[in-house]
C-alpha cells in the first residue's frame, strides 16, 4: 500500500492510501450524495475544490461517460472512505489524486464544526508529510480565485438545437453543468451557451428571449461580466438563474451574498416553496449564499436553515432557483422551473 497525506489547517495531518497518485490543493468540502458520484466529479461547480464522499463505498456501479456532465473531472482531488478500482482507474487517468482507508465521518465532522477548510494532498510512492504541508501552504481561499471562469467556461459560443421551435435562450457559461442545456433543449427551446465574460454587445447580438446565468464555482463576486450583463437587460428580457446564477443575479439588483460555513452539497436537501408551502427535495453544490435579496422577493428557503433557495420578480420578470432544478444527480421534484423559464421567454415574445 502506498501511503498518502492530507493535510489540514489547524497543522494537522491525516494518513490514507493513495489511489490515483499527485499532489493536489484546494478548499476541503463533503458531499452527502450516496449516488451520482459521476455527475459530482464531473461537476465544475467543484473546480479548485478537494471533494470528501461523506457515503462510504464510492464506485459500486463504475464509471459510464453518458453520466459526466462536463468533459474532465474539477475537483483537483479526491477523498473517500473506500473508492473502487473503476474510480481510481478513472481519476489516475485524469490525473486527479485519490485517497481512501481513512476516517472520512472524521473529516466531515471537522468541516461541520469548523467549516470548509483549505488542504493539500500528496499521494503516491514519493509522498510526503512535507509534499502536502507545502500544497497546503500554497492553497488559496476561493474568493481568491478571481478568474476561475476561465477555467470552466466554454472559449466561444455553442449552440445547441439550432432548429428548435422554442425560445432562445442566451445561457451564460459560468462553470454550466451539460444538463442543464440539455433540460432546456429537451423542451425545444435554442440554447446559446456563451462564455462567462461575454460582453453585452455579444449577447445582443443572438437577440435572445431569456438571460440565462449558470451555476459555477467560487465567489460570485469575481464573475464581474455575468453581472454586467444582468444589469444591462433586466428589464428589457427575462433574466434566470441556477446556483451561482442565483447570487450573480441577486447581487447585480441591490442584493448581497456571503460565504456559508460549509456550504450545501447533496441529493437530500428539502426546500419549501413559501406560496404552495409544498416541500421537495434538491440536488444542491454551492458554499455561497444570498444574505440580502435586494430588489428580489425570496419564494422559496431551504428547510434546515432559511437561507433562499428561490428568488423572483414578477415585474421584472426574473425567475432563479439555488439548487439545480435538472438534477443530475438527485431528485427530479423541480423540473417545472425550465417550463417556468420558457413561459416567461414565450410571454416575452408575444405580440403587443
Amino acid at each position: 500500500m502506498e501511503t498518502a497525506y492530507v493535510a489540514l489547517e489547524g497543522d494537522r495531518m491525516v494518513t490514507a492510501r493513495t489511489r490515483a497518485p499527485g499532489t493536489a490543493r484546494g478548499e476541503l468540502v463533503f458531499t452527502t450524495a450516496y449516488t451520482g458520484y459521476e455527475e459530482s466529479l464531473t461537476d465544475p461547480s467543484y473546480e479548485e475544490q478537494v471533494l470528501t464522499f461523506s457515503y462510504p463505498l464510492i464506485g459500486n456501479y463504475g464509471v459510464r461517460e453518458e453520466r459526466f456532465e462536463s468533459d474532465r473531472v474539477h475537483p483537483r482531488a479526491v477523498v473517500a472512505r473506500e473508492l473502487t478500482d473503476d474510480v481510481a482507474a478513472w481519476l489516475t487517468d485524469e490525473g486527479v489524486p485519490a485517497v481512501d482507508q481513512l476516517d472520512t465521518r472524521d473529516l466531515v465532522t471537522g468541516i461541520r464544526e469548523e467549516g470548509a477548510m483549505k488542504c493539500g494532498i500528496a499521494a503516491g510512492s514519493d509522498a510526503t508529510p512535507d509534499a502536502a504541508r507545502a500544497e497546503l501552504a500554497d492553497c488559496k481561499g476561493m474568493s481568491e480565485h478571481n478568474d476561475i471562469g476561465r477555467q470552466v467556461s466554454v472559449a466561444e459560443r455553442r449552440t445547441h438545437n439550432p432548429d428548435g421551435d422554442g425560445p432562445r435562450v442566451a445561457l451564460v457559461d459560468c462553470g454550466a453543468k451539460g444538463s442543464i442545456a440539455d433540460s432546456l433543449v429537451a423542451r425545444d427551446a435554442v440554447v446559446d451557451t456563451v462564455p462567462y465574460d461575454a460582453t453585452v454587445a455579444d449577447v445582443r447580438q443572438l437577440d435572445p428571449d431569456v438571460l440565462f446565468i449558470s451555476n459555477g464555482p467560487g465567489d460570485p463576486a469575481n464573475f464581474t461580466a455575468a453581472r454586467a450583463l444582468v444589469e444591462a437587460f433586466v428589464g428589457d428580457l427575462p433574466l434566470a438563474g441556477i446556483c451561482l446564477g442565483q447570487q450573480v443575479i441577486a447581487g447585480a439588483l441591490d442584493g448581497e451574498t456571503e460565504k456559508m460555513d460549509f456550504g450545501h452539497r447533496g441529493v437530500n436537501q428539502p426546500v419549501r416553496d413559501l406560496r404552495s408551502g409544498r416541500v421537495v427535495m434538491t440536488t444542491q453544490n454551492h458554499g455561497y449564499t444570498v444574505a440580502d435579496p435586494g430588489r428580489l422577493d425570496v419564494t422559496q428557503v431551504n428547510v434546515n436553515d432559511d437561507t433562499p433557495e428561490g428568488l423572483e420578480s414578477d415585474s421584472l420578470d426574473i425567475i432563479t432557483r439555488q439548487y439545480h432544478p435538472e438534477a443530475s444527480p438527485g431528485p427530479n421534484d423541480s423540473l417545472e422551473f425550465f417550463d417556468d423559464v420558457l413561459a416567461l421567454a414565450d410571454d416575452a415574445r408575444l405580440p403587443a
